[in-house]
């Protein structure tokens, strides 16, 4: 936390945005831009399809997008310095497996906020975003990216 407050203090974005690092602060400092990013592609989809199909449904298609844009995003800023399991595929595999767990629960929060609550969607999709954010991040740094014995 020190060398994270340090690099904050110092302005070095360098540090902050690019180069490889194992301190989890940058890399979740990190994984909530990342996920900013992912999280405007995900509303933008899901804003559109909803005009087409049911929102739930379109949720579901925008998920996908989201998470395809944090896997490419991720692996090159956040986790580059990471090991890593062999070969893309399988860490892809693993990625979204991850991420399906995720739409699960951003399914779970969806509903219960829109059509328990009475919440407007995409409300119930920021609430969703926050919560699937950490979970995200902590396990995919768990599973994915610490090293062995960690």
């Amino acid at each position: 936390m020190k060398e994270f407050i340090g690099i904050i203090a110092k302005l070095d974005f360098n540090m902050l945005f690019r180069a490889e690092t194992e301190n989890v602060f940058i890399q979740f400092f990190r994984y909530i831009f990342v996920g900013g990013f992912a999280f405007l592609a995900d509303a933008a989809v899901l804003w559109f399809c909803e005009m087409f199909m049911n929102y739930m449904i379109a949720a579901a298609i925008a998920f996908v997008v989201g998470l395809t844009v944090n896997y490419i995003l991720s692996v090159r800023l956040v986790f580059s310095g990471n090991e890593r399991i062999a070969g893309k595929a399988a860490e892809f595999i693993i990625y979204g497996i991850i991420g399906a767990a995720g739409l699960v629960i951003t399914e779970a929060v969806m509903y219960f906020f829109t059509d328990i609550c009475g919440l407007y969607f995409l409300l119930s999709k920021i609430a969703a975003a926050a919560i699937v954010l950490v979970w995200n991040f902590a396990a995919r740094k768990k599973i994915l990216y610490s090293k062995q014995g960690d």
